[in-house]
């Protein structure tokens, strides 16, 4: 078993690959699929324009839109807001390792755009 963080890096990468190539999750990775990572992936293609909307509505203070935001950030953002969804792992846990996500995988300036757009919701849900 893998942990949370691993298998959220997993997810990221099922996801991107699905966002991208637009075939099934899954048919790309090379490896095991973490029980916890298949959850996550299945839950956020199921639910993908619902999360895309919500992205959108957060993001129109600083004029960006989810279909304008890089695969990355997009499905990062994607899986926090489930994860903030389900209520099984702090907020703020949540948040922060989404930020970890952006600033390793892309910069740190996407750190920040991630770090605003899930406090918008989870301030918005609270």
């Amino acid at each position: 078993m893998t942990s949370r963080r691993e298998a959220r890096k997993s997810a990221l990468t099922l996801l991107y690959q699905w966002d991208v190539t637009e075939r099934p999750p899954g048919e790309l990775y090379e490896g095991a699929i973490d029980a916890y990572a298949q959850a996550v992936t299945d839950a956020v293609v199921r639910d993908a324009t619902e999360l895309d909307r919500r992205i959108t509505a957060a993001a129109e203070q600083s004029g960006w839109t989810a279909d304008r935001l890089g695969a990355v950030e997009r499905n990062i953002l994607r899986i926090a807001i489930h994860e903030l969804d389900t209520g099984e792992i702090p907020p703020r846990a949540v948040i922060d390792e989404a930020v970890t996500l952006a600033k390793q995988y892309s910069t740190r300036e996407a750190g920040r755009l991630v770090n605003g757009i899930l406090d918008r919701i989870y301030k918005e849900a609270a």
